[in-house]
């Protein structure tokens, strides 16, 4: 199908605002994903309300994997015998003001948790391109927004519950269970089902939003580092094509000290005079707001608006980080693919993220610079192109995102993280019998 084509079926789905976000699954009952790409391998779903159902449902059941919003496009969440829902424990459980934290139920998303922090005065540092996805699945992934300075979502958790295999609580913080916690943080559902969580908080604050058509790829070659910085948080989208970044999109912190300028033109972009999409060809309708209008942190971080569905969900994506060092050589060599890459995609984002101490964050240790695949829903397409991107990127040692899809080989992508054998040391502890474990993490973790 011509892109063309494809964009104008896409864009008639993408107009219908969605009554409560993103429960067309449950009422058609498909245990399917989000993106529709994959079906679960067990048609047995259970829905927890409370710790105690969790813990019933632990103690009942040989294996256990929980799900989430079901964003995940390849099998991390996937199992051959039981799946476990906490979307319906969504609650707030606790604001602590003078703590500067706030707890919450595992099944919360962003998009419910925002607008109760800003209404109390409080705000997240960061946010994903989508406030539809839970809070517990985003962290558990290392699911990331933007910004030169700010690590992804997981490192805002100062607390972590969870139900171990036993069907026990374990209670893990930042301040008293050191490394502990620092290799529970992004568990990848293999240490035991959260059930709540606590994050950092810090006094709300507003951003502007501005977008630039047209930054041309030498710019963005001799200037990489003044473009992401320029922002708070920064994003760039391709095609690859015509040697050009399509669009330049520039979140601006509101009384932070150094406004952006907004000027006119931005090494060599010029300023959108309308409020755009990512991929210029669909609405902006369901896109957060532009054009330098301030508007609260948690309505112009994200991407996309909460009461809009952010896609028909008729796409793929892929994710790799590499080192912030490289970020330059590694865009350069994935333009140099872009006839093999152009032909089966919607859109890359390409992103900046701080380091952390998380062992099993793609980020642990290394500032990170993220390029993003929205492909067309053609995995067969897909699954030829990615073992060439992920050739091409091998000198800068990429890590894909856990909840993607790519082909990297298992050995390979185990040797990418030096805490590896220290993860699977602590699974052991929690999950001694492999309970929450199955195929994906068998495959990618466990098999030492």
């Amino acid at each position: 199908m011509l892109k063309r084509t494809f964009l104008q079926l896409l864009s008639t789905a993408l107009a219908s605002p969605v009554v409560a976000p993103w429960c067309s699954w449950a009422e058609k009952k498909k245990l399917t994903n989000w993106a529709g790409n994959l079906t679960y391998g067990t048609d047995r779903l259970k829905e927890a309300a409370s710790i105690d159902q969790i813990s019933s449902v632990v103690r009942a059941e040989e294996k256990v994997k929980v799900l989430g919003t079901r964003h995940c496009f390849n099998s991390i969440a996937d199992s051959r015998d039981i799946l476990l829902s906490v979307i319906p424990m969504h609650d707030v459980v606790a604001l602590d003001p003078g703590a500067r934290t706030v707890t919450v139920n595992a099944g919360i998303t962003y998009g419910q948790l925002c607008p109760y922090l800003d209404s109390k005065g409080f705000a997240l540092h960061n946010l994903a391109s989508l406030p539809h996805i839970s809070v517990a699945g985003a962290c558990s992934t290392a699911t990331h927004g933007s910004g030169e300075k700010n690590g992804n979502l997981a490192t805002a958790v100062a607390a972590i519950e969870i139900v171990n295999a036993a069907g026990d609580l374990v209670n893990l913080s930042r301040k008293t269970d050191g490394e502990t916690f620092q290799g529970t943080v992004v568990g990848l559902g293999a240490l035991g089902v959260i059930s709540r969580i606590s994050l950092d908080v810090q006094p709300t604050y507003s951003v502007r939003q501005y977008v630039y058509e047209n930054l041309p790829l030498a710019q963005m070659k001799e200037h990489f580092d003044a473009i992401q910085s320029s922002g708070y948080s920064v994003s760039l989208f391709t095609d690859w094509q015509k040697q050009r970044i399509n669009e330049v999109w520039i979140k601006s912190r509101v009384g932070d000290g150094s406004p952006f300028a907004a000027p006119q033109e931005f090494f060599g972009a010029k300023l959108a005079t309308r409020n755009l999409h990512p991929i210029a060809e669909l609405s902006a309708e369901n896109c957060t707001e532009q054009m330098g209008l301030p508007g609260p942190w948690y309505d112009r971080l994200p991407h996309f608006r909460m009461g809009f569905t952010p896609s028909a969900g008729k796409e793929l994506q892929s994710e790799y980080f590499v080192p912030r060092r490289n970020a330059v050589d590694a865009i350069l060599a994935v333009e140099r693919l872009r006839d093999q890459v152009s032909p089966h995609l919607l859109i890359t984002e390409i992103r900046t993220i701080a380091a952390d101490d998380l062992w099993m964050s793609p980020c642990y240790r290394q500032p990170s610079v993220t390029i993003h695949f929205t492909w067309k829903p053609d995995w067969p397409s897909v699954r030829r192109v990615l073992p060439v991107i992920e050739r091409e990127l091998g000198p800068y040692r990429p890590r894909p995102h856990w909840g993607k899809l790519f082909t990297m080989a298992p050995p390979e992508l185990r040797s990418r993280y030096e805490r590896l054998h220290d993860f699977v040391q602590l699974a052991a502890r929690l999950d001694p019998h492999g309970k929450f474990r199955n195929d994906f993490l068998n495959t990618n973790v466990f098999a030492l």
